[in-house]
C-alpha cells in the first residue's frame, strides 16, 4: 500500500482506499495524456488528501520536473495566479468550478501554462472556449477519474474551434486502464447507449480500509479480462459514442460532486443527526451549493454549522 486516501461514505463514515505503488506509478509513467519531463512545473492545486495531488506532485517528481507546492488547505484563486505566474507553471490540474473561474476572473493565471486540465465536474464548453481564445497556447483536457482508479482513468484534450463545442467527452482511457459500459446484467451496451461505467487496469485500488464488505459489492471479478482481474462499479453513468470516446451521463446513486469533491449526503446527515436539537435532516444541492434542510427545535443555523465544523471537512458544510 502506497496511501490511503479517503472520500466520503454513504455510512455516515468516510471510505479509506487502500492504493498501491502500481496504482501511482502507471497513472504518472509511461503516459501520453500530458507533458512529462524536466522541463515542466507543475503547480499542487488540490489538497494532499486528494487523489489529483498524485498528479501534481509525483507526476512532476518522477520525471525530474518541480512542483509547486501551495501552502495552505485549499486553493486560493489569487494565489494561484501570483504562484502561476512567479514560477512560470507550465501545468494546472484545476475542478472544472475553479478552471472556470480561473478563466472568468484570473486569465493571467494561464500566461505560461501548456496544459491545464479541467475534471471533477462537467466541464464547460463556454469557458473552455474562452480560454482558448485568451491563451492560444494552452492545450486543455477534460479528464475524468474517481481515486479507487487513482485519478484520471479517462481524458480527452479539447481540440479550439470557433465556436463552444456542444458537448465535452470525458474521452479515451489511459494506458494500462481500461472502461466498460455494461447493463443491469454486465452485459456491453453499445454506441449511445447509456449504461453503468465499470473500470479495470493497474489504477484499481486493493479496495477499502476494513471494509471487505464493501469492497466485495464494488470490486467485482472481471468478466471480459484473465482471471484475478477486477471490474470497479463507478456508480456513474455513461455511453460510448460512434468514435469510441465516453461521455458521462450522471449518477446511478444519489452521490453529490461539489467543487471536484465527492459527498455521500448521508455522511453530512449522519452529522447533522448528532445535534441534540436536530430531530431530521436532508441534504441536497441548491444552486451548485451543497445544502441541509432540518427539522429542530430552536436552534441558530451558525450553532449548526459550527457543530458540523467540529466533525467534517469544510467541503462537506453545507
Amino acid at each position: 500500500v502506497a496511501c490511503v486516501m479517503f472520500t466520503s461514505g454513504s455510512t455516515g463514515r468516510p471510505k479509506g482506499i487502500l492504493s498501491s505503488h502500481r496504482n501511482l506509478v502507471s497513472t504518472v509513467t509511461a503516459q501520453n495524456y500530458g507533458h512529462f519531463g524536466p522541463g515542466e512545473v507543475f503547480l499542487q492545486c488540490s489538497p494532499v488528501s486528494w487523489d489529483a495531488f498524485s498528479l501534481e506532485f509525483w507526476g512532476a517528481l518522477l520525471h525530474g520536473a518541480t512542483t509547486v507546492l501551495q501552502p495552505g488547505q485549499k486553493p486560493e484563486p489569487a494565489l494561484i495566479t501570483e504562484l502561476a505566474q512567479r514560477h512560470g507553471v507550465t501545468m494546472l490540474q484545476l475542478s472544472a468550478s475553479l478552471f472556470n473561474y480561473l478563466t472568468d476572473e484570473h486569465p493571467d493565471a494561464f500566461t505560461t501554462v501548456t496544459t491545464a486540465y479541467t475534471g471533477g465536474e462537467a466541464a464547460s464548453p463556454t469557458h473552455i472556449h474562452q480560454l482558448h481564445q485568451t491563451s492560444p497556447h494552452t492545450t486543455v483536457i477534460n479528464g475524468y477519474g474517481p481515486a479507487e482508479s487513482m485519478g484520471f482513468t479517462t481524458t480527452h484534450t479539447i481540440t479550439p474551434a470557433t465556436q463552444p463545442h456542444t458537448t465535452i467527452p470525458i474521452g479515451t482511457t489511459l494506458t494500462n486502464k481500461a472502461a466498460y459500459i455494461l447493463d443491469t446484467t454486465l452485459q456491453p451496451t453499445p454506441p449511445g447507449t447509456t449504461g453503468h461505467l465499470y473500470l479495470t487496469g493497474h489504477g484499481l485500488a486493493h479496495g477499502y480500509l476494513n471494509r471487505p464488505d464493501l469492497t466485495a459489492t464494488t470490486f467485482i471479478p472481471n468478466p471480459y479480462g484473465p482471471p484475478g482481474t477486477r471490474l470497479y462499479h463507478t456508480g456513474d453513468l455513461a455511453h460510448f459514442d460512434h468514435h469510441g470516446h465516453l461521455h458521462y451521463d450522471g449518477r446511478a446513486d444519489n452521490q453529490l460532486k461539489i467543487r471536484g469533491f465527492r459527498i455521500e449526503p448521508a455522511e453530512v446527515e449522519a452529522a447533522l443527526l448528532t445535534h441534540p436539537h436536530i430531530t431530521q435532516a436532508t441534504v441536497t444541492t441548491h444552486h451548485d451549493q451543497l445544502s441541509a434542510y432540518v427539522v429542530s427545535s430552536a436552534v441558530a443555523m451558525e450553532d449548526v454549522r459550527r457543530h458540523l465544523a467540529a466533525q467534517l471537512p469544510e467541503h462537506l458544510v453545507p
